[in-house]
């Protein structure tokens, strides 16, 4: 049995055992919300899928081994953007969407990493990361802003596999007159008057959006580290800049040894995407779904992969949920997952394998011992499933349902009396009017009940 971890790494663009720096210690950062709207379903791909291999990691090397940092982006033009549209203070945004944010992860059931850092509170080592740039001749001063100088980093493109001219060709490359060369990219830039600002030797302004990432991944692991991760999108401009600066102001051959990153969240084969308008927020599904049906769903394909988001799915994850909870044996044991039983886990985040061997696991503990249902119960726990008891998912199967339990009854027997009056057809309709409902009614030694399906 192979108990080596592999990952797709997109340094290279395959997939490769994972060993890391230090025997035993990890380091995994992961590129969090910049929190100016509520969070979407986008976003929800990589929580769930960081998450899950931070628990394989933890699983692998020891709890105390691995160190997971997933940063707040609390400045942004997107954030200053939205607080006037919103016509709300930048910190009052921030602070509530962070809060959102912090819900919405309790929800999917994630667990907290290791540190998350927020923007603000770094920028004295942005400024010095920055200095160290133009003393080494990667960056330079124009107008008051401050840009690195891309040619004088020969490997830029490496990441995502293209050379200069392809990447400013097939990308929105900022444009400026400030700038000696359009493929620049930007450092640090002026405050205008009704923006927040931070002092530099530059004068009063702000960091650019890469180099926070860059500061903060070295505050908390260092130079070089494990593992990068985020969504597909941020390979190119985002991480292609992060190594830029980072191996230029650090002085060493790598950023991160592994790149690892989700793929698009897709709806009618179309990515989600704002200007597409097809955006779903996690919170527009509170209302009808428990957030271990979104954890599913989300881990339902492989994470490089595309998923295509649709009710269908949702509703498969909902049945497979709800099935589940008749064999879940509530265990006060540590949870212990053995390697063979990891398998497809380590090999690269197979979730489909995984959740293809709870399926088995399910079928022998339906029928099987106390033991057997444990075992199934704390398999699903390991991948954030079924954590809650099964009183609480029934009680929020209640909550949902558009019929109390008096119309339930009632139904139920207006049925029976067309069922004594042998009137089938009217016991039929409403039998199925019931199941549309989420009710699913069983006739049993001459007694009708009913259970939430």
């Amino acid at each position: 049995m192979n108990k080596d971890i592999y990952l797709s790494n997109s340094l290279g663009g395959k997939k490769e055992k994972f060993v890391p720096i230090k025997k035993d210690q990890v380091g995994m950062y992961v590129c969090g919300p910049t929190v100016y709207d509520d969070p979407h379903i986008g976003n929800a791909r990589p929580l769930v899928i960081f998450d899950l291999l931070f628990k394989v990691l933890k699983c692998k090397y020891g709890s105390k081994a691995v160190t997971y940092v997933r940063n707040i982006t609390d400045i942004d033009d997107k954030i200053i953007k939205s607080s006037k549209e919103k016509k709300i203070p930048i910190s009052d945004l921030t602070k509530s969407i962070t809060k959102k944010f912090h819900t919405d992860c309790d929800y999917l059931i994630c667990e907290s990493p290791s540190y998350e850092p927020r923007a603000t509170e770094n920028i004295k080592l942005m400024i010095e990361m920055i200095s160290d740039l133009i003393k080494s001749n990667f960056a330079y001063e124009s107008e008051k802003h401050i840009y690195f100088k891309v040619k004088n980093f020969k490997d830029y493109g490496k990441l995502s596999n293209k050379n200069l001219e392809d990447l400013i060709a097939g990308s929105r490359v900022e444009v400026s007159e400030n700038k000696k060369n359009p493929e620049d990219f930007v450092l640090w830039k002026p405050s205008k008057d009704d923006e927040p600002f931070w002092e530099s030797p530059w004068g009063n302004g702000r960091p650019g959006w890469h180099l926070e990432c860059s500061v903060m991944s070295k505050k908390y692991l260092g130079d070089t580290f494990d593992i990068h991760g985020g969504g597909r999108d941020l390979i190119f401009p985002h991480h292609e800049n992060e190594i830029a600066q980072s191996i230029c102001a650090n002085k060493t051959k790598n950023l991160a040894n592994y790149w690892v990153h989700n793929g698009f969240i897709t709806m009618s084969k179309e990515k989600m995407a704002k200007s597409q308008g097809n955006v779903l927020k996690i919170s527009d599904f509170k209302s009808n779904y428990n957030g271990q049906v979104l954890r599913l769903a989300l881990m339902s394909a492989h994470y490089t992969q595309p998923l295509d988001w649709n009710n269908k799915l949702m509703n498969e994850c909902y049945k497979t949920i709800n099935k589940w909870y008749d064999c879940y044996s509530p265990t006060n044991k540590k949870i212990l997952i053995k390697d063979e039983d990891l398998q497809p886990l380590y090999d690269d985040l197979n979730t489909p394998g995984y959740l293809a061997n709870l399926h088995k696991l399910y079928i022998k503990a339906k029928d099987g011992s106390l033991k057997d249902k444990e075992l199934f119960t704390i398999a699903c726990n390991f991948i954030g499933l079924l954590r809650q008891p099964k009183d609480q998912w029934d009680k929020f199967k209640k909550e949902k349902l558009s019929l109390s339990e008096k119309e339930i009854s009632e139904k139920i027997n207006d049925r029976n009396k067309a069922r004594e009056d042998k009137n089938y057809k009217l016991a039929d309709k409403i039998r199925d009017e019931l199941l549309d409902k989420g009710i699913l009614i069983e006739d049993k030694d001459g007694k009708t009940t009913w259970k939430i399906k």
